[in-house]
């Protein structure tokens, strides 16, 4: 992946995010009731948030970790309530707006709640967000190819110390059928392409490169909701 390609496809994807389809996703990451294939959507997307949280410890003080890709907040506002110092990074400045307004209300409702949640608009590779004991990352490598996804996180891992948790989208032949049918409709109204890839192999290759000296692969768990397919994986070093 070159660094063009990369500002390329970040760029696709904050368009999107930023002035596409920021209202539906308001919608789908909040409470108001949704109908049909967001219905699916969005119980998928819990199912994947509650997998994810709950690889980490339930006792997360003293935790420091990045939200990469964090959408409206949810996941973020969660494990700052356990306690971890959350960093919560994400391309669409709109989106952030909403997650910091989302903290602004759960910590008016829980004002004594551990933990601290910063939300930020930029690139999650920025090294300026510092050091993390974790980074997880919920359906965002699934806009990249295999190669551009391992070469991502092993730059995560660089600022990582103990795991990366993230979803990759596993190349079924649901998936796949899914993802053309969602080529008929017009350009304007469909998401960044979603890569389909083999989970597996990818976390293999991944922890068998020289610089993920230490790592190694943990649990997987699939998530497989009406319209809304995507693979847990998780890498842990000691």
């Amino acid at each position: 992946m070159t660094q063009t390609d990369y500002i390329r496809r970040t760029g696709e994807i904050e368009h999107y995010f930023d002035r596409t389809a920021l209202d539906a996703w308001k919608r789908l990451t909040g409470d108001q009731p949704v109908s049909g294939i967001r219905a699916t959507v969005r119980k998928g997307r819990e199912e994947m948030r509650n997998t994810l949280a709950g690889w980490l410890p339930q006792d997360l003080t003293g935790w420091r970790i990045l939200d990469a890709g964090c959408g409206g907040g949810v996941l973020s506002l969660e494990l700052m309530e356990r306690g971890a110092d959350v960093v919560g990074i994400d391309l669409s400045a709109q989106m952030v707006a909403f997650a910091r307004q989302r903290a602004e209300e759960r910590r008016a409702a829980n004002p004594g709640a551990p933990g601290s949640v910063r939300f930020e608009s930029g690139d999650l590779l920025d090294a300026r967000l510092g050091r993390f004991d974790a980074v997880v990352s919920m359906d965002v490598l699934i806009h990249y190819a295999a190669g551009d996804a391992t070469r991502v996180l092993e730059q995560l891992a660089e600022r990582t110390s103990r795991r990366l948790i993230f979803t990759l989208a596993p190349g079924s032949w649901l998936l796949r059928a899914m993802l053309a049918t969602g080529s008929l409709f017009p350009r304007r109204d469909r998401s960044p392409a979603i890569h389909p890839v083999n989970p597996g192999r990818v976390v293999e290759r991944l922890v068998a490169r020289p610089e993920m000296a230490g790592w190694s692969a943990g649990r997987m768990h699939r998530v497989a909701v009406g319209f809304y397919i995507s693979q847990a994986m998780e890498v842990t070093r000691p």
